[in-house]
Order: structure tokens, then C-alpha cells, then sequence
């Protein structure tokens, strides 16, 4: 670019000042002037505010915001791992860690904060760490690898996530927090005290009121000293206690600041300095730091538009959050805190259920002020906005809260915010439905950006989605998918009345297109739950853990876990396990199920590996499907002097009963001996605790993301009883529910809820009872191993290949060793391949010829199969139904693994594509354009069959143009 253009230097490259430069290519103003970028971390920016998933993928590309590519293409200079040390304001520079100098006409600071290390003796020693960047995560991964005891110094929002990702390290992890209460800046005593419960429930210590006064120990951290004399064990103390404002730039160069630090700004985020901005949490706005990204975003639009010469200015920013701490709804807004003889609070407090609300009103005008919600923050968008507009609120304002549920849902009002990360209004989500003629909440995300952030809004999005629809006089689409104008149950009823026994067969008569990733696995699951025909009998239309039974996971390999029901082994099994493990060199480990999984298995060993476990009386425990996990039960009688239920037997019954039974969701239970409930029957989609005289069951439990206490179905019934009543509750699950719905969300989607349940399930109340009965037992007694099947069927056996000209393996598959077991080595960076954006031309290298790869007939009809081409791989993908071959490059574009075959085949409004089964990234078969937005997209080959061969026009194996980033890298020695 020429340096005549005006320059815009912006330091620091985080979410703030990303979003500040999206802004300025909206506007075009990089087009005009020269922008440079300098971030001092080697990523380009990354979501911050889902820093803890960064514990799950280990991979910074997982939550980068935009690749190194989009700054180029938008024309962006980006300076990764480089730090400005210094601002020259007379000069107009800045000068970089190197001594470079930079000239700049605006400057803007986007420097952001740093973790505060409280000053406390031994707060430098081994073993304390930040919580702030990628970097402090690294550190404290490999800090806490064979470390028992953590600690979390700081029990506000970071703390909470800090702590979450601990205790996902395996680490016993107690939160330490000065104040007496969790989260003090957004919860009251009540609040936090139901937040404390829940925390508790997940494993984790608290200590409140603690003043930490020393972080002792010899070579490294060991033991909290606090003000009272009272000491905590320690093996290290991750410090999440505040943030500081990133302020060295703006201090040394003599900027002024604001009263606790950062660069004060006015209205126009300008500086003292009139060629200096500044935004973020770096900016001090009438003295005040805001420590969320939501009015950092407002300052980068703000700005975006100043200089673009629009007179826009910054207001003090809304402070409402809602976020998901640990798997918690929190949610406050307006004046959480209000208090005075003027204001009436309303609260409830459910400790049970660990739900806490309360809203502030003030008395003089009836208006509502503020509040704070813990657990359900399905309120939070109309109270958020009844309290930004001071609306007088009508009689009964409990009602608020409580709920009415006689009474429609209120509309929201086009002013209320929405998306408060995005800044995204009702009205505008509305405007946009019409003006766009949208239909889907991913087309709402793609218009208006709302639900792009925490993603806490979506939800709000359905709904107004829904009403616009209604409103619109167009039907509020329950389709399967673009496919079938049918529901999943509509499908479910129209397969039983006609016996449809094909996907070829319900998509010619019912549906439309080749399907895709939503309907064909939708329509598996429907026809292994009516028919119970074997899902590998179906393999080409199922999702790839189900085609090849089991869990693919890192580099294409799979995961092997074997039913192991009541938690009940025999020493032989014990053995025979360690044994395989031991043989195929498999990771190891005991899952949360009462199940011992073997990680690390190739495609083409694991008929090998089922069929040592069949010997050794195992079989599948479908952990691949939408079926029956586990059956996690106590020893109940067996051992146990408390226990009043043989739990163990009835776990093992119900296990047995309905293992393999396919359902629109996974399926997880457990029975508990006695009301101590050690197996969390309570927390689980049916539960069974043991009382005087029988079973209580329960349904409708849900753990994870969401969790969600079971309902009581029955009361102190015989065992026959229960497992009569849980027959029907299932069946009348699997013909009624949505796709890929839970039992909770299922039962919450009724209207009557779990009361309208057991009027079906306990007094049938339909007159269906038998019919359910019989539709279970026919499942109970057609059961067969899915693993037996293909391990006694040579033809389905010789389906479990890499590639289909060969027997060998994977050779780019690479391990290394951790802890004695070995773990897939970390991903490597994507390729930098064209942008979806650009159509990607069919290769055309410069020395190609047509090269037979294989035979026709060694690709299944509707899927995708590898061949080998010297130490490159192709995927050749079959489409039956047009009578059509494509070839394309074998990598995943996303993190390089070779299973780009393995996906599952569709197409797309007419367009044939595949979904990568690692990250379900959609392809266009015919282009190799990504479907999914600014992703790579893969590369495509001429193809042709004669003769029922395969003829793909490829460079010779050698050449380096099949080595290129787009595709794909050659195999390394196995």
C-alpha cells in the first residue's frame, strides 16, 4: 500500500480491537488509509470470553475470531508477536519490542487488561499462574499434569471459569474468595448462596471470607496462609482476583488517566491526545473501566464511525450480563443492588431446584428498576427491558418472576435489546426476518451478528423467529429439514403405517434432493427404533460413529467402550481388557458411566478388537449412538448397610432390557439403593431410588450444559411396575419427540409437562398403553450385537478399511506419550487454503493425466470411499441417485485429518456435498467451496468411470502440487 495514504496504527489485538477493525472495513476506511495491527500474542485474535473451552481443544484456532487470512484479503496489516513498547507523540510513532519505528496519523489503544496479582508474599513462586491468555492455559496444562490440588484465588466471573477448567484437568480444585460471597459485583447474599450450592454440587470446594495473607512454600506453591491462621494444602493456585487496565502506553506516554487507571476518553473515545483513541478496557470513560467485552464493542463502533466522519459519540454503556458460568444461568440488570425506603424487592429463592430471582421496584412510579436471576433467565430479556425503559409495571408484579402460565408470552417490545454482545435490538432482529425473508436462526446470526457472541440470546432468537412467521400468516416450520416438509414424528408415523424400510424409499415418496447431515441419521435412528434392523445395515446413511460403531475422535481414530452393565466386571473381563489395550496400544480410562473406554483404535483394527472382547462375553455399549449409554447404579443391598434396594440387580435388568433401543437422543439412567441417591438417579433421563416398599421413578433428568432434575413419574411401585411404566414412557418418547431432543427438553416442549406424562405413561390416559408395551417388547426380543454382527459377516467386516485398495492403516496418524498412555499429538495449524468466498477452480495441475485409483464397485452407493495414490489420498464419493462420481482430496482442511471420506453425503438447494465427520464443515462435492462461510474449502479432481473403473486426472505422485496447503500434505512414515 502506499505510505501517502493516511496511517491508522491500532495496538493490541484482541476482541475489541478486532471488532474495531470489522468496523473500519464496513465502513471502508482501510481502503483509504493504511492499517496496521500489532498484537504482542503469536494468534491473531481469539474469543476471551470462552477462554476455558480452550482446556477441551487445546487448539487456538478453536476459538480464533478470524484467520490471518481475512486481515490480508481485507487489506489489513496484522503483526502478530509484536509488542509496541513505547509512544513517540510528538513524532507520531510507536516503537516495537524490536526498536522499529511506526508512523501513525491515529493512533488507537486496544491494549485491553492483565490478570491483577494481588500484592501478597510468595505470589511470584512456581507453581501461581494468571488467568488471562492461551499462553497462562499452557502453562497451567502442563503445570498441572500429575497434580492433585488446585486452587482458584478470586471467586468473580473469571474465578468461576477458572475454576471449571481446573477441575476438567482432573484437578481437585477449591475456590478461595475474599469477599463473603461468590460473584459479589452481580449477586447478593441470597444469589450467590444458590449459585454456592450448585457449585458445590459439581465437585468444588468453596472457602468465602478468606483473606489470603501468604502463598507459602519451599521450592513452590504448597499451602494458602489466611489472616486467621488457618491454612489450605495446596499443589498450585491459579489467581483470577480482578483485572488491571493495560495502561503503560498511555502512562509513560503522558496521556491522561482516569481515576483507577486506564487512558481517559471523552464522548468521541479520544484521549488527551487528539491523534490518540483509545478503547476497551483500557479507555476510562468519565473515569470509569468496564470490564465486559459488550461496551468495548460499543466503543469500536463508535469509533469505526467517527473516523469515517459520522458524528456518533459513547453513552455510558447498559450493564445487564447474562452468562453460563460452570453450566449456570446467571443473569443481572439495571440496578441489581437497588435498595431504600422507595424500593419494594420481590425475590424467590429455590434451593432445591438451585434457582434464585429477585427484582427491585421502585414504589413512587411502579417502575422496575433492576434484578438479578440464578439458574432460569428465561425472564431475562423482558425484564431487562422493563428495566431500561422505567416502564411502569402492572399489579402483581410477582407475576414478573413467577410466571403465569394461563397467560401468553409478552412480546417483546422492538427497543428491548436482544444480543447485548452485538448490540442488537428486537426491531432490528424483526426487520431483518421480513426484509430477509428469513426462516432460520442461522440466517438471523448471519444478518445481524446477534447470537454470534456468548450465544446466551439464542433462544430469544427462536421465539422471534416464531412469532414473525405466525405473524406473517406462514406456518412456523417444524421440517425435518430442506429434504422433508415432514416432522420427525410426522415421519416416524408415516414409516409405521406404510413399513418403509429404506431412506431411498421415504425420500422417493415423501421427501425431495439426495438428503443431508440432519435427515439421513434422523431417518437411521427412526428405522432402527420401529424395525430394529442393525444400523450398520443402513451404514451409508448414518452419522460416522454409527457406520463404523464407534466414536471417532482425534486423527480419525475411534474409541472402543463395551457395555459393562450395572458397572459389574468379572477379573477375566479386567484382564482381557488390559490385555487388548496392552496388544493395540489403546489409551485407557474409566468413564463417568461406570465403563472402562479404549481410546486410540484404528478403523481397520476394530473388528479385530470387538471380536476379542466377544470372546470374553462384552459387547457394544453403543456409546457411538443415540441410544442407552449407561445404567449407573450403587451396590445397593449387595454391600451397602444403608441400602433398602438391590440397585445393582435392577441397573443390570434395566441395562439388558434396553440396550440398543434407538431414540431422537442418548438415553443415560441409574438406581439408587436408598434416598442417599449415590448413583444421582435424580440427574438422569429415568432414575430408580430404592424407598420403603418399592421404586420412586423419576424422568426427565439431564445433566451437562443444562442440567435439570428428573420429575417423579411413579411412587413406591414394585419393580415389574417400574419397568412397565418406563416401557411406555420410552416409546412414547421415541414416536413423539423432536430430533436430537432430550427427555428433559421433550417433557418441557409438552404442554401439562410431567403431569401430561404420567396421565400417558401411568392412567393412560390415551388408550395407548398396550400398543406401547408391544412396540417395546418387539425391540427387547429382536436385540442383537451390533458388533457380533459385523465381527461373524466377512462382507460387513471388510468394510472397516482406511482406504479400499489396501489393508494398511492411516500412516499420518501420529501419538505421543503422556502419563504412560499415549494421546493424539496436538493439531497442527489449518492450511491455508482459498476462502469459501472465491470459487475454488477443479485441480488442473500443470503435468496431469488420468490415473485409474480403483474400482467403481469398492464405493458404497450415497458414500465415500479412500483410495491411494502413492503416499496421497483421495476420496471418491459415489452418488447413486445421479448417477455421479467425485473425487476430491482426502484432508480435512480444518485440522488435517484424513476422514474427509468418512463423511456423511447430501446435498445442499441441489449442490452435492459432504460434512467433514470431525467438525461437521460442509463441502460442496462440485466446487470445493466451503458451505459453512470464511472457511478453507477443499480441492476437487476430474473423475470418471469406464469400464467400472475409476479414473481420476491427477499430476504424478511425486509432484508438489499435491502437496500444496489446499491439498493436502503426503503421508509421513508410519
Amino acid at each position: 500500500m502506499s505510505d501517502s495514504k493516511a496511517r491508522i496504527v491500532v495496538v493490541g489485538n484482541g476482541m475489541v480491537g478486532h471488532r474495531f477493525c470489522e468496523r473500519l472495513v464496513e465502513q471502508g476506511i482501510q481502503q483509504r488509509h493504511r492499517v496496521v495491527v500489532f498484537g504482542e500474542e503469536p494468534w491473531s485474535a481469539y474469543d476471551r470470553v470462552h477462554l476455558s473451552e480452550y482446556f477441551a481443544s487445546r487448539d487456538p484456532l478453536e476459538l480464533g475470531l478470524r484467520s490471518r487470512d481475512w486481515y490480508a484479503q481485507v487489506g489489513i496489516e496484522l503483526r502478530t508477536g509484536t509488542a509496541i513498547v513505547s509512544i513517540d507523540r510528538e513524532a507520531q510513532v510507536v516503537v516495537d519490542d524490536a526498536g522499529q519505528a511506526h508512523g501513525y496519523d491515529q493512533l488507537v489503544l486496544a491494549t485491553g487488561s492483565s490478570c491483577f496479582m494481588p500484592p501478597v508474599p510468595g505470589i511470584d513462586r512456581p507453581g501461581v499462574f494468571p488467568y488471562r491468555t492461551i499462553a497462562d492455559l499452557d502453562r497451567i496444562i502442563a503445570y498441572a499434569e500429575g497434580r492433585g490440588r488446585g486452587t482458584i484465588l478470586g471467586g468473580g466471573l473469571l474465578g468461576l471459569e477458572a475454576a471449571k477448567a481446573l477441575k476438567e484437568l482432573g484437578v481437585d480444585t477449591t475456590i478461595v474468595e475474599m469477599a463473603p460471597r461468590l460473584m459479589p459485583r452481580q449477586l447478593d447474599d441470597a444469589g450467590a448462596r444458590v449459585l454456592g450450592r450448585t457449585i458445590k454440587d459439581l465437585g468444588l470446594a468453596l472457602r468465602l471470607g478468606a483473606r489470603t495473607t501468604e502463598l507459602a512454600g519451599r521450592d513452590a506453591v504448597q499451602r494458602l496462609v489466611f489472616d486467621d491462621g488457618t491454612q489450605l494444602d495446596t499443589d498450585m493456585v491459579v489467581v483470577s482476583a480482578g483485572v488491571r487496565a493495560r495502561d503503560e502506553l498511555a502512562r509513560e506516554a503522558g496521556l491522561e488517566l482516569g481515576p483507577r487507571g486506564g487512558a481517559a476518553v471523552d464522548a468521541h473515545l479520544q484521549t488527551s491526545d487528539p491523534q490518540i483513541f483509545a478503547i476497551g478496557e483500557v479507555a476510562a470513560f468519565h473515569g470509569e473501566l468496564y470490564g465486559l467485552v459488550a461496551p468495548g464493542y460499543a466503543m469500536a463502533d463508535v469509533l469505526a464511525k467517527r473516523l469515517a466522519g459520522t458524528d456518533a459519540t459513547f453513552e455510558r454503556p447498559d450493564l445487564s450480563t447474562k452468562l453460563k458460568l460452570l453450566g449456570v444461568d446467571v443473569g443481572s440488570f439495571g440496578d441489581a443492588f437497588a435498595e431504600g425506603d422507595d424500593i419494594d424487592c420481590i425475590t424467590i429463592e429455590d434451593l432445591r431446584n438451585r434457582i434464585y430471582k429477585r427484582i427491585n421496584i421502585r414504589r413512587s412510579d411502579s417502575a422496575l428498576v433492576g434484578g438479578m436471576l440464578v439458574g432460569d433467565v428465561s425472564q431475562f430479556a423482558q425484564l431487562d427491558h422493563l428495566a431500561r425503559s422505567r416502564t411502569p409495571i402492572p399489579d402483581s408484579p410477582e407475576r414478573l418472576i413467577i410466571g403465569d402460565p394461563a397467560a401468553p408470552a409478552a412480546r417483546l417490545p422492538d427497543e428491548a435489546g436482544v444480543c447485548s454482545c452485538e448490540g442488537v435490538c428486537a426491531g432490528t432482529i424483526r426487520r431483518t426476518i421480513q426484509q430477509q425473508e428469513l426462516d432460520a436462526v442461522d440466517g438471523i446470526k448471519r444478518c445481524t451478528k446477534a447470537g454470534t457472541g456468548c450465544g446466551g440470546c439464542v433462544p430469544m432468537l427462536e421465539t422471534i423467529l416464531d412469532e414473525e412467521l405466525a405473524a406473517a400468516g406462514k406456518a412456523v416450520s417444524r421440517s425435518l429439514c430442506q429434504h422433508f416438509d415432514h416432522s420427525r414424528q410426522d415421519l416416524v408415523s408415516i414409516i409405521k403405517v406404510e413399513q418403509l424400510r429404506s431412506f431411498d424409499e421415504i425420500i422417493e415418496r415423501h421427501g425431495r434432493g439426495q438428503g443431508c447431515e440432519i435427515c439421513k441419521p434422523a431417518v437411521a435412528s427412526i428405522l432402527a427404533s420401529l424395525w430394529n434392523e442393525l444400523v450398520v445395515e443402513h451404514a451409508n446413511i448414518q452419522d460416522t460413529n454409527d457406520r463404523f460403531l464407534a466414536n471417532i475422535q482425534r486423527g480419525g481414530t475411534y474409541s472402543v467402550i463395551p457395555r459393562v452393565p450395572g458397572g459389574e466386571l468379572l477379573p477375566h473381563q479386567l484382564v482381557a481388557l488390559g490385555r487388548i489395550a496392552q496388544d493395540y496400544d489403546l489409551y485407557t480410562k474409566i468413564t463417568g458411566g461406570q465403563r472402562v473406554a479404549l481410546f486410540g483404535a484404528r478403523v481397520e483394527d476394530l473388528p479385530k478388537i470387538w471380536e476379542e472382547l466377544i470372546e470374553h462375553g462384552f459387547e457394544s455399549g453403543h456409546a457411538y449412538g443415540k441410544a442407552l449409554r449407561t445404567v449407573k447404579s450403587c451396590v445397593g443391598t449387595d454391600w451397602c448397610r444403608y441400602g433398602i434396594g438391590d440397585s445393582c440387580g435392577l441397573a443390570i435388568r434395566v441395562e439388558k432390557r434396553y440396550r440398543g433401543i434407538r431414540a431422537p437422543h442418548k438415553i443415560k439412567m441409574a438406581a439408587s439403593g436408598c434416598i442417599r441417591e449415590c448413583a444421582e438417579a435424580r440427574s438422569k433421563d429415568v432414575g430408580f431410588i430404592a424407598v420403603e416398599g418399592g421404586w420412586n421413578v423419576y424422568v426427565g433428568g439431564n445433566g451437562g450444559a443444562k442440567p435439570r432434575h428428573a420429575e417423579l413419574l411413579a411412587e413406591g411401585v414394585d419393580e415389574t411396575t417400574a419397568i412397565r411404566y418406563v416401557d411406555r414412557f420410552l416409546m412414547y418418547y421415541i414416536h413423539s419427540a423432536d430430533k436430537l431432543t432430550r427427555t428433559a427438553a421433550w417433557i418441557e416442549s409438552l404442554e401439562g409437562g410431567i403431569d401430561y406424562v404420567r396421565s400417558v405413561v401411568v392412567d393412560d390416559a390415551l388408550g395407548i398403553a398396550d400398543r406401547l408395551e408391544r412396540d417395546m417388547a418387539r425391540l427387547v426380543d429382536t436385540y442383537a450385537c451390533e458388533w457380533k454382527r459385523v465381527v461373524e459377516d466377512e462382507t460387513l467386516r471388510a468394510r472397516f478399511t482406511h482406504a479400499a485398495t489396501d489393508r494398511h492403516g492411516d500412516p499420518n496418524v501420529r501419538f505421543i506419550r503422556v502419563r504412560g498412555q499415549k494421546r493424539p499429538a496436538p493439531w497442527s495449524e489449518p492450511a491455508k487454503a482459498p476462502r469459501s468466498k472465491t470459487r475454488l477452480p477443479t485441480f488442473q495441475p500443470t503435468r496431469a493425466r488420468w490415473v485409474r485409483v480403483g474400482s467403481a464397485a469398492e464405493v458404497p452407493p450415497d458414500a465415500g470411499t479412500t483410495f491411494r495414490y502413492g503416499s496421497f489420498q483421495i476420496a471418491v464419493f459415489n452418488f447413486a441417485s445421479r448417477g455421479r462420481f467425485y473425487a476430491t482430496q482426502n484432508m480435512c482442511p480444518h485440522m488435517q485429518d484424513m476422514v474427509l471420506a468418512r463423511g456423511l453425503t447430501g446435498d445442499d438447494n441441489g449442490v452435492p456435498k459432504v460434512i467433514c465427520p470431525m467438525h461437521k464443515r460442509r463441502f460442496s462435492l462440485e466446487s470445493g467451496q466451503s458451505l459453512d462461510g470464511d472457511l478453507p474449502g477443499i480441492r476437487t479432481f476430474p473423475i470418471r468411470v469406464e469400464a467400472g473403473q475409476v479414473f481420476v486426472k491427477l499430476p504424478p505422485a511425486d509432484s508438489h502440487e499435491l502437496t500444496t496447503p489446499a491439498c493436502g500434505r503426503k503421508s509421513s512414515p508410519r
